[in-house]
């Protein structure tokens, strides 16, 4: 049994995959930071001065003067801003692997 798991777990195809998924997680945390780090902070000030991960609600009474203070206080928060950070994340992501996909087809 411990064979045939190793026999597996060397085939081409696991390899690959494993060799994907930890680049895949890398270029995410590259990704998530461009858009942090580098996009978001240009386009809040376009529009006013607007920090989008800071961009929230509270699903109870109270002011809060941050998306940390409401949830250290125990209240429900919707953060809408850094759910907009992270569609945009996504879109980058879905795009650069299109333009992958695309390639690899374009080669065959």
């Amino acid at each position: 049994m411990l064979k045939e798991f190793r026999d597996f777990a060397m085939r081409g195809n696991v390899v690959d995959l494993a060799v994907g998924v930890i680049i895949g997680a890398a270029f995410g945390k590259i990704t998530t930071s461009l858009v942090n780090d580098v996009l978001m902070p240009p386009i809040g000030v376009l529009l006013g001065k607007v920090d989008f991960s800071n961009l929230f609600f509270t699903l109870a009474a109270g002011d809060f003067a941050s998306v940390k203070a409401g949830r250290d206080a125990g209240v429900p928060v919707v953060a809408y801003g850094m759910f907009i950070n992270t569609i945009i994340d996504f879109t980058i992501v879905a795009f650069a692997v299109f333009l992958l996909i695309k390639q690899v087809n374009r080669f065959k």
